[in-house]
């Protein structure tokens, strides 16, 4: 670095010594010694600070005190962690490498979909549904979980997935409330999945290894006693598998590499055995009646004149008919390849429940006519296509094993799409091949035998297998155990992992973890719905069951992939490119087909699951924000729609008050009238857009703060009075070029505002000019802008939302201003509160008017309108201008000028209104000169109280405020003028006090134009308050602005809307925005 760019020690020192000398000498004002020392003692710690920030980056000081530098932010995504612990040991040695496609990824997914499934019900779903019908059934849910892994593969390699599978996917790509929702879905069929695999479990022991087990008699001959044998000893395998669950995560690992060779060498078995069999087996025969398959007979005793034989056909020396027409025959169970059996196995053989397992679809065959079953195999269920699907789904469902280890792999992005695709393609062929196999192998009869009664209650696939049946027996045995310890140690990580997203509030206690790291809590609530399932005790029930739940897993997963793709958010960016749109949206359709096509009443209880914890996670769950493709589609939608509206402004029958609030802050930068907001929800019947905006004099780089406490603020008052809708603060140097600006660029295309809600100034006579400019400019602006403009008076009398009031709405129709005064009362009583309010309009017909017939087309319109209400039309008369008029008008342009004079300033004003407005209570003959009293009054200390009826309602009103100018009012009847003791004016009296003085005595004629305004807001007045006085609302049109920029003509203004709606308590002033809002036509 070159030394001329060097700060040296002796350079600082020679700055504090100069700066110490400044302050000894009295340069540097208020500096002392020990303000120097503090300066060094702050230049010291920020040389300390900086002097861990590399040389060449001090140009960039002020920004890393509070971001990251590149290096720090690189190495935290390097070590980003999976949100869900993975099942470790604590005792166990790190690992020296990540895992690979193989190991981390292809053989857990081979491990997890191979399932129990495959051995005890595979054969079964052959025989049933025939070879063509068994294919398809097993290609349909190849073919979902293929394209579900296509979009799960997209979605993986889409920046790093955490552990979780679905849930995390799908949370962070649709939001919140569908990853929550989808999440508990995955949690319940994962629990489901391990009562299956310990149904299953118990149902290869009881049936198939050691039937003498039973605790509930020969379940061979009562269902029930199979069913409630499951029921027992699931409920002891459970707690064994869960107790192993809770001591330790070690044995779980290690076994599930015992499980896996299990099912590989048990598969391999079955191929070598099929082949093996080629030529069919000649120890295994089955004993058949004519067509019926027959149990529990030897086939030493498969005769009709063994005794056996006949005290079971012929008791009491009658026969069964169907035995006497028929006979026994010995069939070849296992007949092999080259036996051409599979001919015979095409075509299904869906049977309804209670009838016989036969040859052929011949009624005589199949149907109990005599209601009598002997040793004849019944149907337990009644089976279909779409039912088989349904119990074999669970076979193919075990695709997120590798993306629930992402945070375990080397390189994840490559291994999870590569070892799930892989994997599916693996398990889909042995599972098709197997159904070719065995309908080539086995005979129909013995492929139907669910639980292989026929040949002594031995596995079918078991003795198809090489060398002998044991093979499969053990091997079935310990990978079903295998895959229940699986899932009941990753369901509570799940349900954990949920609980600690904060989105379902009532999971948080299962958040917590065991001193150990185990979520025991989560372990308890996944044994006792383990519990439930297990109840059930039938595998042909759970299997449908929890298939719901992986459904929908699997198509909000092709839905998450499908919304991310249409959308095009610049974020997605898969490594994986083999993926479309369509291919997401085929398997989105294939899910719900098949969640419909196997059981509608569970496809239901599924999706009201989802919907249920999705409206609640809506409703109570905490708020996240992750970037979903939900928000995104909305955005596309909002943007859609937005540029829709931007073709042309709305027909007159869709236009409806999208409104902006502007709300005037005080000083605590709390929103001065509240009610404000609760006008705006009632007005909200329309059901349009709805905007507070408020407006914050200063500089924003300086009290930017300031503006995002008065928002939060602001939206804090929104949702008290329930408005839905936008909030925003803005700071800009004065508060009418503020206002004006958010007015003019406040909303997006076609949804900007079309109604501007605007506080009356009640002070306006107080604060002086500054009060009534902005309001005026407001006005001006919303005109300019032809938007409508809504002023309400009186709001803190107006009513709170969950109050009713009854009474009269009036609305005074004075000018036509495209139909926005019959509006607003239709969608105020669309409100509850204003719901039982009447309607009444009034309008006032000149002398030359033929007011009956006003009337009459008045109501005709208010039908064509569909609006009711009754209608007065009010006279009157081209009469004299009043004596008071003249005073009145006198009294606002002397005020004027007095004040200009004077130039009073803020607290003399409010005296000087304050006199002006008392000063014409008295009888004008009796007054005391105009200028003389409000040159006594600018000296005098006493207070009068101001008779406006509209006081600010945020400054307290004078206490005894009508009973004192009641005392006023008969002071001066009595005494014929006001007491009011000017002091001595000495002769130093200001000389432009004076000279006012002496204008104001010469000029008493007020301005024509004036008096006639003045004399319309009188009249007027007068006849409102005579008709309305007692109403509950009063709407009236708003006069439009002086066009003259003047400060004279501006405040006269203000009088004359002030003189308007004297004695009124709640009154609605409404501009419209020049253009029709209401109209009669359909």
């Amino acid at each position: 670095m070159p030394d001329r760019f060097q700060v040296t020690k002796t350079d600082e020192d020679t700055v504090l010594d100069y700066l110490q000398d400044e302050s000894a000498s009295g340069k540097l004002l208020g500096d002392t010694l020990e303000e120097v020392q503090d300066i060094r003692d702050v230049h010291n710690a920020e040389e300390n600070q900086k002097s861990t920030i590399d040389p060449n980056l001090y140009l960039y000081d002020d920004d890393l005190e509070t971001r990251p530098h590149i290096s720090t932010f690189i190495s935290s995504i390097a070590n980003y962690e999976n949100t869900i612990p993975a099942a470790t040991d604590p005792d166990a040695k790190p690992p020296s490498a990540r895992m690979g496609t193989l190991i981390g990824v292809f053989l857990p997914c081979i491990q997890n979909i191979f399932g129990v499934i495959l051995f005890i019900r595979l054969t079964w779903v052959v025989g049933t549904a025939g070879a063509v019908c068994g294919f398809l059934i097993v290609l349909t849910c190849c073919c979902v979980t293929m394209l579900t892994a296509i979009s799960m593969s997209a979605i993986a390699t889409n920046g790093v997935v955490p552990a979780g599978g679905s849930y995390f996917m799908i949370s962070r790509s649709l939001g919140p409330e569908f990853g929550g929702a989808v999440g508990m879905l995955f949690y319940t069929g994962t629990t489901l999945a391990a009562a299956m695999y310990i149904v299953g479990a118990v149902e290869i022991v009881l049936t198939y290894m050691a039937p003498w087990l039973s605790i509930f008699g020969d379940f061979t001959k009562d269902v029930d006693a199979m069913y409630n044998n499951f029921r027992v000893y699931g409920t002891m395998l459970l707690c064994v598998m869960g107790l192993i669950v809770f001591l330790g995560v070690k044995f779980v690992n290690k076994f599930a590499t015992v499980a896996l060779a299990c099912v590989i060498f048990s598969i391999i078995a079955v191929y070598v055995g099929i082949f093996d069999n080629i030529n069919g087996n000649d120890k295994l025969y089955m004993c058949v009646l004519g067509k019926r398959l027959l149990k529990d007979i030897p086939i030493a005793n498969c005769t009709k004149e063994d005794p056996m034989v006949l005290d079971l056909y012929c008791p009491n020396h009658k026969c069964d008919d169907y035995f006497q027409n028929n006979n026994l025959t010995h069939v070849k169970g296992i007949k092999g390849l080259a036996s051409g059996v599979f001919y015979d196995n095409i075509m299904p053989s869906f049977l309804e429940k209670g009838q016989f397992i036969s040859y052929g679809r011949n009624s005589v065959d199949i149907e109990n006519v005599g209601g009598e079953s002997y040793n004849q195999i019944m149907a337990d269920i009644t089976t279909s296509f779409t039912l088989l699907i349904g119990i074999f789904f669970p076979s193919v469902t075990g695709i997120m094993a590798g993306s629930n280890r992402s945070g375990d792999l080397a390189d994840a992005q490559k291994s999870i799409p590569i070892g799930t695709i892989c994997a599916i393609l693996t398990t889909s062929t042995v599972y098709l091949t197997s159904v070719l196999f065995f309908a080539g192998t086995v005979d129909n009869l013995l492929l139907r035998d669910k639980f292989g009664q026929s040949i002594g209650g031995k596995l079918v696939v078991a003795n198809i297998a090489w060398p002998n049946q044991w093979v499969i027996l053990v091997g079935s045995f310990l990978s079903t155990l295998g895959a229940g310890l699986q899932s009941l140690t990753g369901a509570p990580r799940l349900l954990q992992a949920i609980a600690k997203d904060e989105i379902i509030p009532f999971l948080a206690p299962f958040a917590k973890s065991s001193s150990r790291g185990e979520p025991v809590r989560a372990l308890f609530l996944t044994i006792l719905i383990c519990q439930c399932g297990i109840l059930l005790g039938n595998v042909d029930l759970l299997a449908p069951l929890l298939s719901m739940f992986f459904l929908m897993c699997y198509g909000f997963v092709n839905l998450a992939c499908a919304v991310q793709t249409l959308l095009r958010t610049p974020n997605w960016r898969p490594r994986f490119k083999f993926y479309h749109w369509s291919l997401s949206l085929i398997g989105l359709t294939l899910c719900i087909s098949v969640m419909i096509m196997t059981s509608w009443y569970f496809a239901l209880i599924a999706m009201g699951m989802a919907v249920i914890i999705y409206k609640y996670i809506e409703y109570r769950g905490a708020e996240k924000e992750w970037g979903d493709g939900i928000r995104g589609m909305a955005l596309t939608a909002a943007r859609y729609s937005l540029q829709r509206l931007e073709e042309g402004p709305p027909h007159t029958k869709n236009w409806r008050p999208q409104i902006l609030v502007l709300s005037k802050l005080n000083d605590n930068l709390i929103p001065k009238y509240r009610k404000i907001f609760s006008f705006a929800t009632q007005l909200k019947a329309g059901k349009g857009l709805t905007i507070c905006v408020s407006v914050i004099k200063g500089d924003h780089t300086k009290i930017a703060n300031k503006a995002v406490d008065a928002k939060i603020t602001l939206r804090k008052y929104m949702t008290d009075e329930k408005v839905k809708g936008f909030c925003d603060v803005l700071v800009a140097q004065e508060i009418g070029e503020g206002l004006s600006s958010v007015i003019q660029t406040i909303g997006l295309g076609g949804m900007k505002p079309n109604t501007v809600i605007i506080g009356w100034p009640y002070s306006w006579r107080q604060e002086g000019r500054n009060s009534w400019k902005t309001f005026i400019q407001t006005v001006r602006t919303v005109t300019a802008c032809h938007m409508a403009l809504i002023v309400p008076k009186g709001i803190n009398f107006y009513p709170e939302s969950n109050h009713k009031i009854g009474g009269n709405i009036d609305i005074w129709w004075i000018v036509h201003d495209g139909g926005l005064l019959m509006l607003l009362p239709f969608l105020l009583k669309q409100h509850r509160t204003w719901r039982n309010c009447k309607l009444r309009i009034f309008t006032v017909a000149q002398i030359e008017d033929n007011s009956i017939q006003m009337k009459k087309d008045l109501k005709t319109f208010l039908y064509h309108l569909r609006i009711e209400a009754d209608v007065e039309v009010v006279e009157m008369n081209n009469s004299d201008i009043s004596a008071y008029t003249y005073e009145r008008t006198l009294m606002m342009e002397q005020r004027n000028q007095m004040l200009r004079a004077l130039g009073l300033n803020k607290k003399e004003n409010f005296k000087v209104g304050q006199t002006i407005v008392d000063f014409k209570e008295a009888s004008s003959d009796n007054k005391l000169s105009l200028v003389q009293t409000i040159v006594d009054h600018h000296y005098d200390a006493i207070k009068t109280a101001s008779k406006v009826r509209f006081a600010d309602p945020t400054i307290e009103e004078t206490e005894n405020h009508d009973s004192h100018n009641e005392e006023k009012r008969n002071s001066i009847d009595s005494d014929g003028a006001e007491s009011i003791e000017a002091p001595e004016i000495t002769s130093n009296k200001d000389e432009s006090t004076e000279k006012a003085d002496g204008n104001l005595k010469t000029n008493v004629k007020p301005d024509e134009f004036n008096v006639r305004r003045m004399h319309t807001a009188i009249k007027l007045n007068e006849v409102i308050v005579e008709k309305s006085q007692d109403a509950q609302l009063v709407i009236m049109n708003l006069p439009g602005p002086p066009k003259e920029v003047r400060a004279e003509r501006e405040s006269n203004y203000m009088e004359f809307l002030e003189v308007l709606t004297e004695g009124l308590e709640k009154v609605l002033m409404v501009r419209g925005g020049g253009r029709e809002v209401i109209t009669i036509y359909s």
